[in-house]
């Protein structure tokens, strides 16, 4: 399988368009499905067989790094590899009762090193702010400061923000990140102009949310933040009736694919902890965007007059 790849901004990183989100393998302890050791290599493993080269994660996706770390770090020549600073240290319980997030220079270090013990590396290749904290914070708490104090002793290799509105115009006008990962899908384009502006500025661009969970898990499995939008997202895929748009590939994979279609996005992520779905999304990446007649189709059935309120979860 032959995924395609871009260079993601000036960073020069050549990376798949499809990568992976290791949040899906937080485990049940950060609101997550029971994953086995067994699940966790078959399905890290699959995901660099099948092409895929970039992996996100964050101190806070539970047992993710960890799996991260004793599955592929063998293969760490092969991924391009991003997590995340601020985040609440050795992070593994309940996100619902987790202590805030903390942008000074002291836990921003604090967190790259976890982050480097827990996945055997020596270095990220990119470091992201997470959360999406506004600028005024950043510089109160000297945040950047640190990440590039961080480049220099090779610790990580390019910065970039986990950011979303309304504090995402800020991150970029700043000009201080390389990439960008910003939610965007057919459902919820409200942050489509400034995956322009990222881009027109140089950053590397990578979608998040893109591809709407399946409705599986027991409602009281997720918190209200998440479970809310993601049965909006499901009852708008229904009410619009994609099925004639998808001639017979599923709804998830004409997502994928519209997602792809945007001129200005370097890359998207996507997590499972199956590895038949992530080898099916790798094959729907494959065969690129969409053609224009049902891009326009979708673009204009997902009416973005009813989209959601954008929400940060990840």
């Amino acid at each position: 399988m032959t995924l395609p790849t871009t260079k993601l901004g000036r960073t020069g990183l050549r990376v798949s368009r499809l990568g992976y989100g290791a949040m899906e393998l937080r485990g049940p302890q950060a609101w997550g499905r029971p994953i086995s050791d067994d699940e966790a290599r078959t399905v890290l493993n699959t995901v660099l067989d099948s092409g895929t080269n970039l992996i996100d994660t964050s101190p806070d996706y539970g047992d993710a790094e960890e799996h991260i770390g004793r599955w592929i770090s063998h293969r760490r020549e092969e991924f391009v590899l991003s997590s995340k600073c601020g985040c609440p240290l050795a992070a593994d319980g309940d996100p619902r009762t987790a202590p805030p997030h903390v942008y000074t220079r002291a836990n921003v270090r604090a967190c790259v090193e976890q982050s480097l013990r827990r996945m055997r590396t020596d270095h990220l290749d990119i470091l992201m702010v997470h959360m999406s904290p506004s600028v005024a914070v950043l510089k109160a708490e000297d945040t950047i400061a640190e990440m590039r104090a961080l480049q220099d002793e090779g610790m990580i290799r390019f910065t970039g923000m986990s950011g979303n509105l309304p504090n995402l115009p800020d991150h970029i006008a700043l000009g201080a990140f390389d990439v960008f990962l910003l939610p965007y899908s057919p459902l919820d384009r409200s942050h489509e102009r400034l995956l322009g502006a990222a881009a027109a500025a140089g950053a590397g661009t990578i979608a998040r949310g893109s591809i709407a969970r399946p409705l599986t898990a027991p409602p009281e499995a997720l918190p209200e933040p998440i479970r809310r939008p993601l049965a909006d997202r499901h009852a708008r895929l229904a009410a619009a009736g994609l099925d004639d748009l998808a001639d017979g590939a599923p709804t998830m994979e004409l997502l994928l694919r519209f997602v792809l279609s945007h001129q200005d996005l370097h890359a998207v992520i996507v997590g499972s902890t199956q590895a038949a779905h992530v080898r099916a999304n790798a094959a729907a990446a494959e065969k690129g965007p969409l053609p224009p007649d049902v891009y326009d189709a979708l673009r204009d059935r997902l009416n973005p007059k009813h989209e959601a309120t954008p929400t940060n979860t990840s």
